[in-house]
C-alpha cells in the first residue's frame, strides 16, 4: 500500500521526474522543451527549498516517490525569494527570451516576470500549492489525502486561504479540485484559477468554560 511522508532530501530527482510526467495539463511534457530541466526548476524545486515542511510525497511499495503536493504558506513572500535568489541561480542556464515564439519562451518569461504581487489571488488567498501524481497512483484518492495533508499544514500555522492554478486545457484537474473542496475564481486567459477558505480550527472549550 502506497503512503503519503513528509519530503525528504535526497527526493528532488524523483519529483523532477513526475513533474516532467505530468507537465503537458498532467501529460508527459518530455521533448516539449530543449531541456527538460525548466519545468522542475520552476514549478517544485524552489518550493522544496524554500518550504521543506510544506513538501509531502507518495512513496509506493517498493520505495519509489510516485507523487507529490508542495506549496508555500505565503505567495508574495515566495515569489520575492524566488525572484531574488532561486532564478537567479537556478535560471541562469536559459536566458530571458526577447518575444515568445514557443511555449519554452513563454514559460521563461513567466519565470523571469514572477513577483510579488503578480498573481492577484494572494491577497485573500495567501498560500498556494502545486500537486502531481503519475498515472499509476491517479483515481485512487491520493490526490485527495495529499491535498488535506497540506491543508492541515497550513491550517496549523494559521493560513486563512489557499490557491491554485491549472491549465485551462487540463480536464481531469478542472474536475477533480472542486470534488476537494475548491472553488472556481476568475482568471486569466488559458488557465483556470481555483481557491478555498482555511477557517482556523476550532479548539474544544476547556473543562469548566
Amino acid at each position: 500500500m502506497p503512503r503519503i511522508r513528509p519530503f525528504r532530501p535526497g527526493d528532488e530527482p524523483a519529483l523532477a521526474e513526475i513533474c516532467l510526467k505530468t507537465a503537458d495539463a498532467g501529460a508527459d511534457g518530455t521533448g516539449i522543451f530543449a531541456d527538460d530541466r525548466i519545468w522542475a526548476q520552476i514549478f517544485v524545486l524552489p518550493y522544496v527549498a524554500r518550504h521543506p515542511d510544506l513538501a509531502f510525497v507518495v512513496e509506493t511499495d517498493d520505495g519509489r516517490v510516485a507523487g507529490y503536493a508542495v506549496a508555500t504558506d505565503d505567495t508574495d513572500a515566495f515569489e520575492a525569494w524566488f525572484r531574488d535568489e532561486w532564478w537567479p541561480e537556478h535560471g541562469a542556464l536559459w536566458p530571458k527570451p526577447e518575444c515568445e515564439r514557443s511555449r519554452q519562451d513563454g514559460t521563461l518569461i513567466y519565470a523571469y516576470s514572477r513577483a510579488p504581487g503578480v498573481e492577484p489571488y494572494a491577497a485573500r488567498y495567501p498560500a498556494h500549492l502545486h500537486i502531481d501524481l503519475l498515472p499509476e497512483l491517479q483515481g485512487q484518492g491520493w490526490g485527495r489525502r495529499l491535498i488535506e495533508t497540506v491543508v492541515a499544514a497550513l491550517r496549523a500555522r494559521g493560513v486563512r486561504g489557499l490557491h491554485l492554478v491549472a491549465s485551462a486545457d487540463n480536464a481531469g484537474a478542472l474536475a477533480f479540485y472542486p470534488r476537494v473542496g475548491f472553488d472556481p475564481i476568475p482568471s486569466h486567459d488559458g488557465v483556470q484559477a481555483f481557491a478555498m477558505d482555511l477557517p482556523a480550527t476550532r479548539r474544544a472549550p476547556s473543562a469548566g468554560a
